[in-house]
């Protein structure tokens, strides 16, 4: 458990050094910068999305670290604990590298982690598995953004 604590605090900490906020003052001018397509959403929805969508696999997450220890199992946990570090590490990559290709693959592997991460959770247990599925369908819309992102920005990412 506290190797988990540890990979939850570590992506929570990242995720929070790289926020395009008024703490971070750098950060947000880069981002208001750049060239972002119509369909993206205001920032105060991803400051409202992120957190709840992190809340709900933090709830399956406990839910699949409370199942009894199998192959399946630990499978499903381990989709978990790569798909909150990524989380995390997206943030370092796109806001904090300004990695705009880098942080539109590693999007796209979230999305495909995601997606397994479902699949695995729900043969241990439904109810986990159903937690991560808004996380899935943020992706997938992250993962669009993220490349028009990168399309149109071409001189401001690496």
């Amino acid at each position: 458990m506290g190797l988990v604590g540890l990979l939850l605090g570590a992506s929570a900490v990242l995720g929070r050094r790289n926020a395009p906020d008024r703490t971070h003052p750098t950060i947000r001018r880069w981002y208001q910068r750049l060239d972002k397509p119509e369909f993206t959403p205001p920032d105060a929805v991803f400051g409202a999305v992120w957190p709840a969508l992190e809340v709900a696999l933090a709830i399956g997450g406990y839910r699949l670290l409370r199942r009894p220890a199998s192959v399946r199992r630990d499978a499903a946990v381990a989709l978990w604990l790569g798909n909150t570090a990524m989380i995390g590490g997206w943030s370092e990559l796109f806001f904090r590298r300004k990695r705009l290709g880098a942080s539109a693959v590693a999007s796209g592997a979230m999305l495909a982690s995601g997606a397994v991460l479902v699949a695995t959770a729900a043969r241990v247990d439904r109810t986990a598995a159903v937690t991560a599925v808004p996380y899935v369908g943020w992706l997938a819309f992250a993962t669009l953004l993220a490349e028009r992102i990168r399309r149109d920005n071409p001189a401001r990412g690496r």
